[in-house]
């Protein structure tokens, strides 16, 4: 993965940002859209291109581009690159392959202590019996 060339692969989107901002905010477009197509992606070779959809499933429109949104901030540039490492962060959690858990084998000393701490408490608790006076 090329961060770079996935970064000028990027569509970005101004739109005028809704709350606080007074009478600038019907003036000034500060709410920065994001978008970027999976599937038409050149950065992606075909096995992580597989692998992000499948991970990031649920953050894709149908048609398998991701969207986001930032309007944290009243500067248009500080919103591209607040949205910008956010996208990162989903590409790299998108991109991660958990390690394949290894079964360890349990030792036979490990196997025989625990069957001897059996017997040990199960002595102990047939002395605690009342004698059987037959």
């Amino acid at each position: 993965m090329d961060i770079d060339k996935i970064i000028s692969e990027l569509n970005f989107k101004a739109v005028r940002s809704s709350g606080a901002g007074g009478q600038n905010v019907n003036k000034v477009s500060s709410k920065v859209v994001l978008s970027f197509d999976v599937n038409a992606s050149q950065a992606l070779s075909d096995d992580e291109r597989l692998l992000l959809l499948t991970n990031i499933a649920h953050r894709l429109t149908t048609e398998n581009i991701l969207i986001l949104n930032c309007d944290e901030d009243r500067s248009q540039l500080k919103n591209k690159d607040i949205v910008v490492k956010r996208f990162l962060e989903i590409i790299k959690k998108g991109l991660f392959v958990p390690k394949v858990r290894k079964a360890t084998k349990i030792p036979k000393s490990v196997i025989k202590k625990r069957i001897k701490d059996k017997k040990n408490i199960s002595e102990i608790k047939q002395s605690r019996k009342k004698p059987n006076i037959d």
